[in-house]
């Protein structure tokens, strides 16, 4: 049910003094894009009738396929208190995409998650209920406001000011976000150099997608203020820890219950809650192109930085890929650590959703725990567990991606192919370019 009619948001319109909306939507790489229009539209932008170009958006249509409507979601509208102007206030509505038939576009990835949400609603779940942990570095701008790679502090986990040089715009960034409406749990300095944590109540799977979206605008604006960029770059720099997206998940039944909770067992954990972990797993390397979708990404997942890339799970060891978090009842859930910052949410819960009820529909033969430190055993001593490893890189990913066949029926054809088809271009370019590291190392000895 809607909490918002039509009616509301055209009053809060009037009250607020908005004069300018702006129909946020997401392409398939996650870049948030809009179309903006003046309040006197906003009527029939709620109708469903504000059209755009979709041929000009990356990997949604054809020349020829051109025109998409962009129908709001009524819940999502906001007020930006961040761009208030002279001229009166800024909203915004998230939209899904439509053809001019009126059916949800197979190219738009948040409709695409509404119909994976919906399999598992017939599956007899009612909720995926989702908590993000999103990390990111801020880089120092110099005085003509360029993006510099000078960090902005030496500080480490936990930190205090001076050494933590982000302390005030990290409080800013809070209290902007709860200024909109955002539920902060806790917010503090990341391991490295420059990079920050901040992370805020649970959602539903497409509300917590689109408070994602919504919080790494807040965050890279209020940067700006402060003469900093945020990036949210898994590795912006070699050789400390990069910025992962810890994904928090957990199922509920049609009474609202959490089932990934037993408390007969000595985890805490259902067996619906194995079956998850284990569809999960199963499916890690296909799906890792799309949670950690850059050349960049495959840099933090190596060992040594605190990145999980061996494939397993366990209640407290932090080398395994998913980890079982200590809460219990109805806080019980697992942790999903392999998820990077880069991954187009909406994409990344798709293919997490359907490989988590994959194992539960098919009730695979579980995956058991493993409590040793991985990173400290040989090759052979993880083969010998039946631990895999994550993918090396973007094109082993890719193709891993390419063969499964859950992942095809999840992303639909066109989004899956298009999002290849990106891919291996982005490989291709990286393959081909001479890096500094190379000219460093042979320049002068060749």
């Amino acid at each position: 049910m809607s909490k918002y009619s039509k009616s509301d948001i055209l009053r809060m319109a009037r009250e607020e003094d908005v004069h300018y909306i702006r129909l946020m939507f997401t392409d398939i790489i996650g870049t948030i894009k809009n179309v903006e229009i003046p309040v006197r539209q906003l009527s029939a932008a709620l109708d469903g009738k504000i059209m755009f170009d979709g041929s000009s958006i990356e990997g949604f249509v054809r020349i020829m396929e051109a025109d998409m409507f962009l129908q709001p979601d009524f819940n999502t509208w906001l007020v930006l208190s961040w761009e208030e102007s002279k001229y009166g206030k800024v909203a915004r509505l998230f939209c899904d995409i439509n053809t001019p038939e009126g059916i949800p576009s197979d190219a738009d990835p948040r409709s695409n998650l509404k119909k994976i949400v919906n399999k598992m609603k017939e599956v007899g779940f009612s909720t995926l209920n989702i908590g993000f942990e999103p990390e990111f570095f801020l880089f120092k701008l110099d005085r003509d406001g360029n993006i510099t790679t000078e960090l902005n502090d030496n500080g480490g986990y936990f930190d205090l000011s001076p050494i933590d040089g982000a302390e005030n715009c990290r409080r800013d960034i809070v209290l902007e976000l709860e200024r909109i409406g955002f539920n902060i749990e806790a917010s503090h300095h990341e391991v490295s150099p420059g990079q920050n944590e901040i992370n805020f109540e649970f959602a539903d799977v497409v509300e917590a997608c689109d408070n994602l979206q919504t919080f790494k605008m807040v965050v890279k604006t209020i940067a700006r203020r402060h003469n900093l960029h945020a990036t949210f770059m898994p590795k912006p720099i070699a050789n400390i820890n990069g910025s992962g997206m810890h994904t928090n998940c957990s199922l509920a039944d049609e009474d609202g219950e959490n089932v990934f909770y037993d408390e007969k067992d000595k985890l805490g954990l259902s067996l619906v809650a194995r079956q998850w972990i284990t569809g999960v797993l199963n499916h890690s390397r296909s799906f890792c192109a799309i949670t950690n979708p850059t050349v960049n990404s495959y840099k933090r997942l190596v060992p040594g930085f605190e990145a999980p890339c061996y494939i397993s799970w366990s209640e407290h060891n932090r080398s395994v890929m998913i980890r079982k978090p200590s809460s219990r009842g109805k806080e019980t859930r697992t942790e999903i650590r392999s998820v990077d910052p880069a991954a187009n949410p909406y994409l990344a819960m798709s293919v997490i959703l359907a490989a988590g009820l994959d194992g539960i529909i098919n009730k695979t033969k579980l995956i058991d725990p493993i409590d040793k430190n991985l990173f400290e055993l040989t090759n052979q001593e993880r083969a010998d567990l039946g631990v895999k490893s994550l993918p090396d890189n973007l094109k082993e990913a890719i193709d891993l991606l390419s063969k499964d066949k859950l992942m095809r029926d999840t992303l639909g054809n066109h989004i899956f192919s298009k999002f290849i088809e990106y891919k291996n271009k982005e490989w291709i370019e990286f393959k081909t370019t001479v890096t500094e590291w190379e000219l460093k190392k042979y320049f002068k000895i060749f």
